[in-house]
Parts: structure tokens; sequence; C-alpha cells
């Protein structure tokens, strides 16, 4: 699939992105005198964004180069500050921490292309690697990153649940709950904030599609920063759990199976070694009040991204069936809300 022949990018400039394809190009020494030499392949699986890789000849006989590039969704500035996301990225880069940034076009940029494997929705439940992963968030929520450290989770959500008002049909809105949210959303954070908790710099999406692993090495690559911020580790524990009850890569990407979910020892291994990582001891009491912590963090995370799915349904072009994944967030909050709250 050539760029020039089928304009499959929906960028609104695709003429500078061509141009900074060529100049990415022209710094590693190649030399691209046709459009034609631009190869695509969209990569599935992202759900703000649209993804693709494209290849061009090196000036090296046989071999090619890649890329990542990256155009972003419609209308999803509502979720986070585009300007904050590219900082992070850039910093992130600088720490060795992820792919580099190549180029920025209108409605996008270019990254580098990491050789290594995206994961699977099965990779999450092996062992050796959930342990893998466990660690590198232990690095990562450990990062010193620039700027206001205060937890963004609570301010989130109630600036989602404005947006998410906004969009919604009366019906909908009743059907859902939204009316109640913002009572729900005082409450957790009453319930949850409650004594001491460590807050980092949380990844905040860590779905399998967002890790990649050297086969080689079996170093773990975390990518994708967009709703990185500030807040309490037990709450990234806690979305990288809901997120192994999904597989966006299914003919229903969007259903969610929950029976999946891992168990309380499946949860409780991947915080000992997240916590075992950093080398410093710590007791059974620690990972028992970690893993509880987690859990509770869980009903954050249902209407985090039940609000993210109701505003992406209405902005995003992108085909999934957002609503459908929403409903399922707020069902499985009322489910198991009184379970973990006992109310």
């Amino acid at each position: 699939m050539a760029l020039k022949k089928n304009g499959f990018l929906p960028s609104s400039a695709p003429e500078e992105l061509k141009k900074v394809l060529v100049a990415v190009a022209s710094g590693w020494g190649d030399t691209i005198e046709d459009m034609e030499e631009f190869h695509v392949f969209p990569l599935k699986g992202a759900m703000t964004n649209e993804v693709f890789q494209i290849n061009w000849p090196t000036n090296h006989g046989d071999l090619h180069q890649k890329v990542l590039v990256r155009v972003y969704g419609k209308g999803v500035e509502v979720f986070f500050n585009r300007d904050d996301e590219i900082r992070t990225f850039e910093c992130m880069s600088e720490l060795g921490q992820g792919p580099r940034l190549l180029g920025r076009f209108s409605d996008g940029r270019i990254e580098e292309f990491i050789h290594a494997r995206t994961l699977s929705v099965a990779d999450l439940r092996d062992p050796e690697i959930s342990s893998l992963i466990a660690a590198k968030l232990r690095e990562f929520n450990n990062l010193d990153m620039p700027g206001p450290k205060n937890v963004l989770l609570w301010e989130r959500l109630r600036t989602w649940l404005s947006q998410t008002k906004r969009f919604c049909s009366p019906g909908t809105a009743k059907e859902l709950g939204l009316d109640g949210l913002e009572e729900e959303i005082s409450i957790l954070e009453k319930e949850l904030t409650r004594g001491y908790q460590e807050i980092g710099f949380c990844h905040n999406d860590l779905q399998y599609g967002n890790i990649m692993m050297d086969e080689e090495t079996r170093v773990i690559t975390l990518i994708d920063y967009e709703y990185a911020s500030y807040n309490p580790v037990a709450y990234d524990l806690a979305n990288h759990f809901c997120e192994m009850a999904a597989n966006y890569h299914s003919e229903t990407p969007h259903i969610l199976d929950y029976s999946i979910y891992p168990d309380l020892e499946e949860r409780r291994r991947f915080i000992s070694a997240y916590l075992a990582s950093s080398g410093n001891e710590y007791s059974d009491a620690e990972v028992e009040q970690l893993l509880s912590d987690a859990e509770k963090y869980t009903l954050a995370n249902h209407l985090f991204w039940g609000l993210w799915g109701i505003i992406s349904g209405h902005v995003n072009k992108i085909d999934f069936n957002y609503l459908e994944y929403a409903r399922q967030r707020f069902q499985q909050y009322w489910l198991t809300k009184p379970l973990l709250l006992g109310s």
C-alpha cells in the first residue's frame, strides 16, 4: 500500500506529513524521489488515534527503514492536553523509556519504530511476562517527571462527567445513571483516599497493546502516554487488572469478559513482583494492603473508562462500539461496589 496512491492516512495535512517523512528519511541518509517508495501498513488495536507503520527502501541495498505514524483522533483533546502529552512523550524518550519523537505534523507525529512485539491478551497471563510487566510498571511509577505531582484522577473524572452530560440525550443519561455519578465520585474520593497512599507517575492505560517486549532481551517497553499522570499507584495496578478482561483484537473488541479477570492469587503474584522489583524488603502486610487498595480502585477505573466510552462514541470515528463498552464498565461498577465498599 503506497502513500501517494491511495491517501489512506486520514490526515488533514497530507502534504505536510509527506514533507516530514522525507525529512526523516533524509536525516538517515535515504533519498526519497518518489512518494511511491513509502509503503504503509495500518496497525490495529488503537482506540484513541489511528496508527500506521511506514517503510521505505534505504540506500543500503535491500534493507528497509521503518517508522510509526500516529494520526490523532478527532475530538480527543477533550480527554487530555495534547501539548502536555507531547512533553511527556519527549521526556519519556529522553529518559530512555520509550520511542524517540522523529517529527510532527499538524494532526499527528512520527515516532521511532520499536523493534519488539506488541503483547497479546494471552501474554498478560504468562507468569514470567507478567512479572516483567510488574517490574517495568514499578520503574515507570517511580519516574520523576517535570511539573506538578498532584493526583489528577478525581479532577479528570469530574471534568469528563461534565463533558459526558453535554453529549448524552436525557434518555441515555438516565439509562447509564449519569445524574448520580457526581455523588459517586465524591463517595469514592472520600473512601479511597483515607490513610496513606503512594503517589507515582502512572500510565493509566496499561492494556496489552501498550506493552512491547524484545524477544531476545525480554526488555519491556511501555508506550502511549496520552492518559499518563500522577495518581495513586494502586489505581495504575487496578487499571492493568481491569484490562485483563479485554481482547481488543477479537471479533467483538468492545466486549469485556470479567470471568477472566485475574483471580486473587494472580493479582497477589503481580503485586509481589511489583514490590520486589525495587530491591527493597517488603512484608506480606504491604502486599495485602496494596492488593486491597488496587481492588477498590477498580471502581474509579470503571467510571473513568465508562465516561471515556461515552465521550469517545461522540467524538471518535474509529470502528469500535464505545457506548456498549461504557455500559459494561458502569454495570461492573454497580455490581462490584457493594462487595468492595460494603454499600
